[in-house]
C-alpha cells in the first residue's frame, strides 16, 4: 500500500467562533477555514506543521443531510448538535486508488473517491480527493483517507506562504498522538496496522500503540469506542500540563 501520513482530525462543533477564541486565549493560531458548499459544511482550522485541526460545523442542515457517500458529513448530523465529538483521524497519501484497492480486498465498505472543494476565507480554491470508509471496528469508526495535489514540501512551502500555516504565538507546537478509547486496545491496534501498514510497537491488554510516520495513534482501554484526546507537545512553560476541552474532546499539552 502507498505510504500514508496522518494528515488532519475533525472535531465536530456548533459554533466554529468557540475553538478559535479558546485557541487564540491560549497563543495558539486557528482562523476560519471556508464552506464545503456541495455538502453543507463550514470549517475553522489550526495547523501543528501540515498536520492540522478541523473544527467542522454544519451550516446547511438540508444539504449535509442530503449528502451521499461522505460519511464525516452524515456523522456530523448525528452528532450535533447534541455531541461535539472528536469525529476521526484523517490519513494523506499520494495514491488513492492504490489505498482504495487495498482496502476494497479487505473486505471494507468504501465510498467512491470523491473530489472535494472548497473557497477558502479569502476566495481561494482549495481542491482535493477523498475517500471514506462505512461501518466500524468493535464501535471505533475508521480514518479517511485524503490525497492532495501536489507533494508535501510544495504544499508545505504553498501553505506557509500564503499564511494559511502560521506560527503560533506561544510558540512551536506539534501534535503527536491520537488517543483513542477502545474496549479491545490490542484488536484495534492490530486491525487498523494490518489494514492500513502501520507497525505495531505497543501492545498491551490496556494500552497499544500504533506508529505513522514521526507519529502516534495510542488506543487505551475504556468502553466510549470514540477519538477522545489529541496530545500536543508545546514548547510554552504556560501550556504543558493544561488540557483545553472543546465539547468531548481534548487537547492535551506536553513537554
Amino acid at each position: 500500500m502507498a505510504n500514508l501520513k496522518w494528515d488532519h482530525l475533525v472535531h465536530y462543533v456548533n459554533n466554529l467562533d468557540k475553538p478559535v477564541e479558546l485557541f487564540e486565549a491560549h497563543g495558539l493560531a486557528a482562523f476560519k477555514g471556508g464552506a464545503h458548499k456541495a455538502w453543507g459544511t463550514y470549517n475553522t482550522l489550526s495547523y501543528f506543521g501540515l498536520t492540522y485541526i478541523e473544527f467542522l460545523g454544519i451550516e446547511n442542515l438540508e444539504l449535509a443531510k442530503a449528502t451521499e457517500h461522505n460519511v464525516v458529513v452524515r456523522d456530523a448530523v448525528k452528532a450535533l448538535p447534541e455531541h461535539e465529538v472528536l469525529s476521526r483521524v484523517v490519513l494523506r497519501t499520494d495514491d488513492i486508488e492504490e489505498v482504495a484497492a487495498s482496502l476494497k480486498l479487505a473486505g471494507l465498505s468504501l465510498s467512491p473517491i470523491i473530489d472535494g472543494r472548497r473557497l477558502d476565507h479569502e476566495g481561494r480554491l482549495i481542491e482535493w480527493r477523498m475517500l471514506t470508509i462505512d461501518g466500524d471496528f468493535q464501535g471505533l469508526v475508521y480514518p479517511f483517507i485524503i490525497q492532495w495535489s501536489g507533494n508535501d514540501e510544495e504544499r508545505l512551502e504553498r501553505l506557509s506562504v500564503s499564511g494559511v500555516i502560521r506560527p503560533h504565538p506561544s510558540g512551536h507546537a506539534e501534535i503527536v498522538n491520537a488517543v483513542f478509547r477502545v474496549s479491545n486496545p490490542a484488536a484495534a491496534a492490530a486491525h487498523w496496522g494490518e489494514l492500513f501498514q502501520l507497525p505495531v510497537i505497543k501492545s498491551l491488554s490496556e494500552s497499544a500503540t500504533l506508529k505513522i510516520g514521526d507519529k502516534f495513534f495510542d488506543f487505551v482501554q475504556g468502553d466510549e469506542n470514540q477519538f477522545k484526546q489529541v496530545i500536543i507537545q508545546t514548547e510554552s512553560t504556560e501550556l504543558q500540563g493544561k488540557t483545553l476541552r472543546i465539547g468531548e474532546g481534548e487537547y492535551v499539552f506536553v513537554l
